[in-house]
């Protein structure tokens, strides 16, 4: 009987070293997550063109809420829901998210996101969801052959009603 547990203990100390050993390497390598600027692209200056308007781009606010009655902080702001929809060859312009923070889900169709902070366009697929905050600076293209549909979730400041581009 005793050989029979020293049998069954091997395989059960292999299982759980090779599992220590396979959590360790997922661990040690850093994460790359989809709508990342990939490894070695990042840029610490802006060194693209930058489209100032907007081609081919539909923007629909769906529903919007006036955030003043959350107290003085929050007095003028509005959280917006938006659909886009942008046209093969369409663009998104240029704009900064430092004080206008935002979630972003692509529906349908792929965009390639270019920012200051990367050297390459940052493709976008459907289901993709990007958080647009900080010292963000950015536009979109649809690189693609059908139109991409997008929706926006922002914090729009008093400052900022006039602007209705992303």
């Amino acid at each position: 009987m005793a050989s029979k547990t020293i049998a069954l203990r091997a395989p059960l100390k292999l299982a759980l070293t090779l599992g220590l050993l396979t959590a360790t390497a997922a661990f040690s390598v850093a994460p790359v997550f989809a709508g990342d600027c990939p490894a070695g692209q990042a840029a610490t200056t802006d060194i693209q063109a930058h489209p100032s308007k907007p081609v081919g781009v539909t923007d629909t606010v769906l529903s919007a809420i006036d955030l003043s009655s959350k107290g003085e902080a929050w007095k003028g702001n509005i959280l917006r829901l938006r659909k886009l929809v942008v046209q093969p060859g369409g663009v998104v312009p240029w704009h900064e998210h430092n004080v206008r923070p935002a979630n972003i889900l692509i529906v349908e169709g792929s965009i390639t996101e270019y920012r200051s902070t990367c050297k390459v366009g940052i493709e976008h697929p459907a289901g993709d969801v990007t958080a647009e905050f900080g010292q963000l600076a950015h536009w979109w293209k649809n690189n693609g052959k059908v139109p991409v549909v997008l929706y926006s979730a922002d914090v729009l400041p008093p400052a900022m009603h006039e602007d209705h581009m992303m």
